[in-house]
């Protein structure tokens, strides 16, 4: 396989994304949407992450496809979590397993420390064992377990949350 270019998003990169998320939307658990984005919320969330600079969205890109997308995002949208980002990360099916997701995550997690966050939380799906296993490997730790909190294709799902604590500034 052709090397991975880690690269901040542009909006010609969209209809991947696009596709990429709508696929995960049909055929997994890692979002607990239900339906395929329409076109015009993708552009509204590419619009909100442009216009946030704390909240960037990168991709991998491989052989000129975009094979991966990573992003971060307020984890809630009160003042108090202004140091906190949540991240997102969505593979390519065919190109899961290559080794993409750890450095394009590790780029997101790279920008959040850059930009003065305090904390990065990934929320996954708990039976999602790569993508609990790819935080703990960049030095998240499990911090809550909420169980049956989702409902998606006929069963219960549970949630966990997991932390990286970056030092105080100053500190």
């Amino acid at each position: 396989m052709e090397e991975a270019i880690i690269r901040p998003a542009r909006e010609s990169d969209l209809p991947q994304i696009h596709a990429i998320y709508n696929d995960a939307v049909l055929t997994t658990t890692a979002t607990w949407d239900y339906e395929p984005w329409p076109w015009e919320t993708r552009l509204a969330w590419w619009q909100e992450h442009e216009a946030d600079p704390t909240c960037p969205v990168f991709v991998s890109e491989v052989a000129g496809d975009v094979a991966g997308f990573a992003y971060l995002s307020w984890f809630r949208s009160k003042i108090g979590y202004r140091f906190t980002r949540e991240d997102t990360i969505y593979i390519d099916p065919a190109y899961q397993g290559k080794g993409l997701a750890r450095p394009l995550l590790s780029r997101a997690v790279e920008t959040a420390r850059a930009d003065g966050m305090r904390a990065v939380l990934g929320v996954i799906e708990a039976s999602n064992e790569r993508s609990i296993r790819l935080h703990k490997g960049l030095g998240f730790v499990e911090t809550a377990r909420l169980p049956a909190t989702g409902f998606k294709f006929g069963r219960w799902l549970d949630c966990v949350y997991l932390q990286l604590l970056f030092p105080e500034p100053g500190a």
